[in-house]
């Protein structure tokens, strides 16, 4: 339990994770909108998802050839880890700058990778 719970704070230290569990708050993305908003190659969001997808704080399910990222709520420890992280950024610049980003983004469904 103490090597899962490490690897939790590990995954969501970094503030490019941060940053996506961030947005990941309000629901499920498609990687295109993620890279849209941070700005990063699909490489390296990709790269970071997979951090925290191993650290058992988001999961990911396959539509096609889209990979939709959503957060995982079911463990206790993760939840509050993530509660922890979404009070944190309420009054975080960079989340907020992130956010209104992402709401310029087309929905999920409406040409899910055409986010440039």
């Amino acid at each position: 339990m103490v090597r899962n719970i490490e690897r939790v704070f590990k995954a969501a230290s970094d503030s490019t994770r941060f940053r996506i569990l961030c947005l990941l708050e309000n629901g499920p993305l498609c990687v295109c909108q993620i890279v849209g908003v941070l700005g990063l190659s699909q490489s390296t969001v990709s790269k970071h998802l997979s951090i925290l997808e191993n650290a058992g704080l988001i999961y990911c399910e396959k539509h096609g050839k889209w990979s939709h990222y959503g957060i995982r709520k079911e463990q206790r420890e993760v939840r509050t880890v993530l509660d922890l992280i979404f009070s944190a950024s309420r009054e975080d610049g960079q989340i907020a700058d992130d956010q209104g980003r992402l709401e310029t983004l087309p929905p999920i469904g409406d040409s899910p990778c055409a986010v440039k």
